[in-house]
């Protein structure tokens, strides 16, 4: 990441170069998003136990065998304005032959991830936002919200310019389909 003798860092190269070298305490997670670090603290169980309800559905019901990680560093570069976020998902979902996750270094691109997963915690406002806008400009097709304070969980999909164009919303409780590769409806039942 350093600049040729001929060319000065710019301050996102300061920043990111910072942000890399950064030591978090043992459970944290530090993530750059849209230009600012953001250190989270461990997360709580009830936090685990949406991640845990996610994936085993997944596990069991989309119509493509799905490899997951649990907090992969995705290095999301934005197609437009090449905004280069440093973001781990609270769950990453790939098709499994594509082996996305075998030897990948500890910030991979988000190319071929197929679905991100967030549940909200004590910075639900970045999950919202942020981070939304991030894995959109990274060309992630679905990102999965579960918002602890909304009780609501959101499938936003079709990125486009930064954002995304599609999104769909239910209470805890209601069923939310999930097109292909994962082709079924997400029960949500467990979350209330």
């Amino acid at each position: 990441m350093t600049a040729m003798p001929h060319e000065p860092l710019t301050q996102e190269d300061i920043l990111l170069e910072g942000f890399l070298a950064l030591k978090t305490p043992e459970g944290f997670r530090a993530e750059l998003i849209e230009g600012e670090i953001v250190v989270t603290p461990p997360p709580d169980g009830d936090h685990e136990r949406y991640i845990s309800r996610i994936t085993r559905q997944v596990s069991r019901h989309s119509l493509v065998d799905m490899d997951f990680s649990g907090n992969k560093g995705l290095k999301l570069v934005g197609a437009i304005d090449q905004t280069r976020d440093h973001v781990i998902p609270d769950a990453t979902f790939a098709p499994l032959d594509k082996d996305l996750f075998l030897g990948a270094e500890p910030w991979m691109p988000g190319e071929g991830v197929a679905m991100v997963l967030e549940v909200t915690s004590t910075r639900g406002h970045k999950d919202r936002q942020a981070k939304r806008r991030g894995y959109a400009r990274g060309g992630i097709p679905l990102y999965l919200l579960v918002d602890r304070d909304d009780s609501t969980v959101t499938l936003f999909a079709d990125p486009e310019r930064g954002d995304y164009r599609a999104r769909r919303t239910v209470p805890f409780g209601k069923p939310l389909p999930l097109p292909a590769p994962f082709g079924f409806d997400l029960e949500t039942t467990d979350f209330l």
